[in-house]
């Protein structure tokens, strides 16, 4: 009995399509839905890590702009109405509202290092918004994927104990299926929440350097401009 119940479990299909397509209908859901925000955590994480690539290319390139000497009317000049980087960004901003802050016959508006200050944490903001984008999905797929995927293996459980109540029989070729599909619901959610995890935290660490040498150069930009206007 045991060797034609072996037999008979070795005849089965244990390959992912084909637990796939044995798993009950909720099971089938809650696979798709983890590979599905698998998918979407890797296309995040790439575009990240080439998103955060530009942002520092750009930064070191306008570095070494401002810091050439080049006056910084032409440097703005130079960068036109639509700057691309985030440290060109929070720059012309900066720029906009010093030139905003002159009056016509070139006296000083009160109160104008405040607003420079403030023009260049708009900016900031906006910019911390766009590296930051995306690193929510990655920390939702890490917490919850167990969880859906557990929710699986708890369901395709329950399917293969009704099995084996419905044939009245417990030998592997019943039993074994069933255990096999359910497991593969919490395996495909470690294998989504385990990197959504690890990149999160890669990545929102590379976005907070980012957006802290933001913050540096806005702070030293800000120091420029109030040495020009207590002069």
């Amino acid at each position: 009995m045991e060797t034609e119940a072996l037999a008979a479990a070795q005849e089965i299909d244990f390959s992912m399509l084909a637990l796939f397509l044995r798993a009950t209908f909720v099971v089938k859901v809650v696979m798709l839905i983890l590979v599905g925000a698998s998918i979407w955590s890797w296309a995040i994480i790439i575009q990240k890590f080439i998103n955060y690539r530009i942002a520092r290319r750009d930064s070191e390139l306008f570095d070494r702009a401002f810091w050439s000497g080049e006056p910084l009317d032409e440097l703005y000049d130079q960068l036109g109405p639509n700057p691309r980087g985030g440290a060109e960004k929070i720059f012309s901003a900066g720029m906009v509202e010093w030139k905003r802050s002159h009056r016509a016959d070139g006296a000083l508006i009160p109160g104008g290092q405040a607003r420079i200050d403030r023009k260049m944490d708009v900016a900031i903001n906006k910019e911390s918004e766009s590296l930051n984008n995306g690193l929510t999905f990655l920390a939702t797929v890490g917490a919850i994927a167990p969880f859906v995927g557990l929710f699986g293996t708890v369901w395709g459980i329950k399917n293969a104990f009704e099995q084996i109540a419905i044939q009245q029989n417990t030998n592997l070729a019943v039993v074994a299926p069933g255990i096999a599909e359910a497991l593969v619901a919490t395996a495909l959610g470690l294998l989504a929440a385990i990197p959504a995890v690890i990149f999160y935290n890669k990545l929102s660490a590379d976005a907070d350097r980012i957006i802290g040498g933001y913050d540096s150069f806005a702070d030293e930009f800000a120091t420029i401009l109030s040495r020009q206007l207590d002069s």
